[in-house]
């Protein structure tokens, strides 16, 4: 696929890019793993009280049957794979965040050093998103409305984070090229507009790139054929 290509020109995005700021990259996640954070288990709580009023008839009629281990290997093996790049998205957010709400840098690091993770934390996520959109989400959309380039949700995540993203991005340039002070307080405020869906669409996107709804739409032999 066309993506697989793409990751030869941006080798600096596919092989954890931050490893040389003493960012580590996250150990791949195990084979069964749900994919499901505490946040996103309660934003989907309603869903679950919704399908528990249902008669025990229909939903033994739409039930599926369980996966075996390597079915679910294949299914889930998109998940996996978008769980890397974003476990690197917050930890570099998390570093920047502790920055700000604690009011000091870690130890060790220089104001350019947390500016430069700041920077490239936006340049990436800026290459990772603009891939998705162009490469991998119109494929998804023809069977998950989610991925729809018009009106997907979590194509509605990703323009309301980079409406945060580039006040962000500005600033911190901004601050590199010596036209403002550098002031945690302030980089704080152009976090705050767009942490929560930053967040949200992690574990969303992730979360439908799961076995468990991937099967619901896709072959095994069609699942095969995605790659990232």
């Amino acid at each position: 696929m066309v993506l697989a290509r793409i990751r030869t020109r941006i080798p600096l995005f596919e092989q954890n890019i931050l490893t040389r700021r003493g960012i580590i990259a996250a150990a791949a996640a195990p084979r069964r793993r749900a994919f499901t954070s505490s946040s996103t288990t309660k934003r989907y709580a309603f869903n679950m009280a919704e399908a528990s009023g249902k008669n025990d008839a229909s939903a033994a009629k739409e039930e599926l049957p369980p996966l075996t281990d390597h079915e679910f290997k294949n299914y889930n093996r998109l998940a996996e794979r978008m769980e890397l790049f974003h476990n690197n998205f917050r930890r570099s957010w998390n570093i920047l965040w502790q920055a700000c709400t604690t009011g000091r840098r870690p130890q060790g690091m220089s104001i350019k050093q947390l500016l430069n993770i700041g920077t490239e934390f936006a340049e990436h996520l800026t290459i990772h998103h603009s891939i998705e959109e162009t490469y991998f989400f119109p494929r998804l959309a023809q069977k998950m409305p989610e991925f729809n380039p018009k009106n997907g949700d979590l194509v509605k995540q990703h323009a309301q984070i980079h409406e945060g993203l580039e006040g962000f991005e500005k600033y911190l340039n901004e601050v590199k090229s010596g036209e403002r002070d550098f002031e945690l307080s302030i980089l704080k405020e152009k976090m705050e507009s767009w942490g929560g869906v930053l967040w949200a669409h992690l574990d969303d996107e992730v979360r439908s790139l799961g076995a468990e709804n991937m099967r619901k739409f896709w072959t095994l032999q069609e699942i095969r054929r995605f790659q990232m």
